[in-house]
């Protein structure tokens, strides 16, 4: 490679600011080190500074597991600070702090590293230029082995039963008694026990005054009880057949903000509103929540919580549908043969907080798939901002609106190794980020956003988000954000387009001058109308948030907006040829939904996005050729696992 890799991915594009004057401060000062709460496979980090005002100052990172004398090279920590991010109409705005941030990627569970940061600047380091940590990766939530086992059965079951038993889940939960039910009961359950959920249906009739069986008339198990880390409160199907709560259509059923390190395992949950409610902005939330190997069917939302307390969830394994259509892609908007579509069901998976881990879950049928919740400005405290959050190998199929959003997010929120089929609207969704990185890399996306004339595989809508890293994606999608982002970054991504008349392949507003795109390939739409549509500060500036989408640079060609941008040096026109087997989305069917079916997104061997990407330490070190392939998949390495591991 002709340039080191830092210079590779966060070349700033700039010439300095007539502005900066001789008081400019452009030696870096490092402030404080943050390590963020880890996750079962990444670690995240945060390094406040100041000064750096012409952003030349690099952070480099480098790790080994403790025990081990020679060092591995991550990914450099991203240069954050001063971008601009906001919402229509001046709801929100909110100025990014000085800082780097960024991953270390795809480590060992339960394993302790080391992990090494120096930082560098052209114009002096003033303070410590190295800093060195130790982090343990969590491993994947389990049982107290020392526990109490609990027997439940439903209330009209009247087979043999292990004891202790206990008629419903309430009584098992709280203990039985007289009276107003809850609130009078002793508790049985304590830290460290596993209730065990024997086969057949639970739906005791709300309105019976005489024998409700716990449940009271608004349909609600409220559960209180607090685990632990170390000794969890699990609630599991106990494997003799389906362990089923059904809502009778009641608001929520499981109310879990009050219940730290609560598991809920092999059960099947069904219609109701909100199967899971986990946490309320501002006001109160658990930690340390597991939904492993669970069903929800016929939910308006799956798994909901907005609170900025909460940390370290595990959301794994589990099979999630919605209300909405089944049979056709429909927008939340008025676009093509069908009226918008009512809003049935919200969101599979919503999110605030840290740690939080959502992987391996089928996703079907909602507005929008997983999701951290926008929230709002970030909380001043780092401890509650939006950070350390995991969505990676979920298999997402027929959504509203968009697949994942990251929008919320503040630092580390790592979207990797998911599929996507049938989005009406988007693909991945960052509106807004609030400084980064927010990584998307080695997602699969088809079919996205058919029926509306802009869109495509990436969101930035109304919140200009900054700091978003695009990583190693297939997308069978545009790529065309009018709206506006600041600090994005794109390398060895595959951008297809689906013959959209109305579409560029490539259609981006930038905000800051050091965005950068490289090592990508592009399919164009055909047609005479422009496929790489660009807008940028002018030369010398850093930042412009005075642009808009009018005056673009239109280019007809790839070479046409190498030759005026710089962007693209290394990047290349690919074709529907280089996969074993893809074919275009059928732009006259837009509300088609389209199967996995017989589709293999793995690169023929020889086709021309073999080898032609660039190295980015730690996510493709493993690359098989002479240089990684593009796009999602590497040619001889085994493909993901999407969705549930059974």
């Amino acid at each position: 490679m002709p340039l080191s890799t830092v210079k590779l991915l966060f070349a700033v594009l700039i010439v300095f600011a007539p502005s900066l004057s001789a008081q400019s401060n452009n030696a870096v000062a490092p402030g404080e080190f943050i390590v963020e709460p880890a996750t079962i496979h990444n670690l995240g980090f945060e390094w406040k500074i100041s000064g750096d005002d012409n952003r030349n100052a690099t952070v480099a990172v480098e790790y080994r597991k403790t025990g081990e004398t020679i060092w591995r090279e991550a990914l450099p920590l991203l240069r954050i600070g001063d971008e601009k991010v906001g919402r229509a109409r001046n709801f929100l705005e909110y100025w990014t702090p000085r800082l780097f941030a960024g991953s270390i990627l795809d480590v060992e569970e339960a394993t302790i590293y080391e992990c090494r940061f120096t930082m560098a600047d052209p114009d002096g380091v003033t303070g410590q230029t190295t800093r060195q940590v130790t982090v343990k990766t969590r491993g994947v939530p389990k049982a107290y082995p020392g526990g109490r086992t609990l027997h439940v059965y439903p209330p009209d079951y009247e087979g043999p039963k292990q004891e202790p038993s206990f008629k419903g889940l309430k009584e098992a939960y709280y203990g039985p008694g007289t009276g107003d039910w809850a609130p009078v009961h002793e508790r049985p359950v304590q830290p460290g026990d596993v209730i065990l959920v024997h086969a057949g249906l639970y739906k005791a009739d709300r309105m019976d005054y005489v024998t409700p069986y716990g449940i009271p008339f608004d349909g609600t198990y409220v559960f209180t009880i607090k685990g632990t880390a170390e000794k969890p409160i699990v609630i599991r199907g106990a494997g003799d057949g389906e362990a089923i709560f059904d809502g009778a259509g009641n608001y929520r059923l499981f109310d879990v903000m009050g219940a730290d390190y609560n598991y809920f395992e092999n059960l099947t949950i069904r219609n109701t509103d909100i199967a899971f409610y986990a946490g309320l902005k501002e006001l109160i939330g658990c930690s340390g929540l597991v939904v492993r190997n669970c069903r929800l069917e016929d939910v308006g939302v799956g798994i909901f919580n907005e609170y900025e307390g909460s940390k370290n969830f595990y959301i794994a394994d589990n099979v999630l549908l919605g209300r909405d259509d089944r049979n056709r892609l429909i927008g939340w908007s008025n676009f093509g043969a069908y009226k918008a579509t009512p809003l049935k069901s919200y969101v599979g998976i919503k999110v605030y907080g840290q740690g939080h881990v959502i992987c391996h879950n089928y996703v079907a049928f909602f507005h929008d798939g997983i999701c951290i919740s926008t929230y709002g400005t970030p909380p001043v405290d780092p401890a509650k901002q939006a950070a350390a959050i995991d969505i990676y190998n979920n298999d997402i199929f027929v959504m509203v609106d968009d697949f994942i959003e990251a929008d919320g997010g503040v630092h580390n929120i790592r979207v990797a190794r998911n599929r996507g089929f049938n989005a009406a609207q988007h693909g991945l969704s960052a509106q807004p980020a609030f400084g980064g990185p927010v990584y998307f890399y080695r997602n699969v996306l088809y079919s996205v956003s058919p029926i509306t004339g802009g869109g495509g595989a990436l969101k930035t809508g109304n919140g200009s988000p900054a700091g978003v890293l695009i990583y190693h994606n297939t997308f069978i999608a545009e790529n065309s954000n009018a709206r506006g982002y600041s600090n994005w970054h794109y390398r060895n991504n595959l951008v297809l387009g689906t013959n959209h008349p109305n579409k560029p392949v490539l259609g981006n507003l930038s905000f800051t001058s050091y965005t950068t795109l490289d090592y990508n390939g592009y399919r164009p739409n055909p047609g005479d109308k422009p496929q790489f549509v660009w807008k940028a500060p002018a030369n010398g500036v850093l930042r412009d948030y005075a642009l808009t989408t009018t005056e673009s640079q239109n280019f007809r060609t790839l070479a046409e907006f190498q030759s005026a941008t710089g962007h693209e040096a290394h990047g290349l026109l690919v074709d529907y040829d280089i996969f074993k087997n893809v074919r275009p989305p059928d732009p006259s069917q837009p509300h088609k939904v389209y199967e996995l079916g017989d589709l293999d997104f793995s690169l023929k061997p020889n086709s021309k996005a073999v080898d032609a990407g660039c190295r980015l330490p730690n996510l493709n070190d493993d690359f098989t050729g002479r240089a990684p392939d593009l796009g999602a998949l590497e040619v001889g390495k085994p493909q993901p696992v999407y969705g549930p591991r059974r």
